[in-house]
């Protein structure tokens, strides 16, 4: 959802890195334009959504797909225990 409106988006995990590359670099229009279906990117457009706006469609895609887009939480630790001395 994008303001209110749906929007079909490519899942987060079948993101080239170059498209994401563009989001890192602030040219949300250009990413957008290639991670929504063409019709949604109209409305897109049409909404001007705030960056918080593009943000929480980001999540949601990510929370409907399974995927988690924050930090990896790293390697589990070990089970083993450190004999003491």
């Amino acid at each position: 959802m994008l303001c209110g409106e749906e929007v079909r988006i490519i899942p987060p995990g079948a993101w080239r890195q170059s498209w994401q590359n563009l989001l890192n670099n602030g040219q949300v229009g250009a990413f957008m334009e290639i991670v929504l279906h063409p019709d949604d990117y109209e409305v897109f457009l049409d909404l001007d959504p705030t960056n918080d706006e593009v943000g929480e469609l980001i999540n949601d895609a990510a929370t409907r797909a399974g995927e988690s887009l924050g930090k990896s939480s790293g390697p589990a630790p070990s089970s083993r225990r450190t004999r003491r001395r």
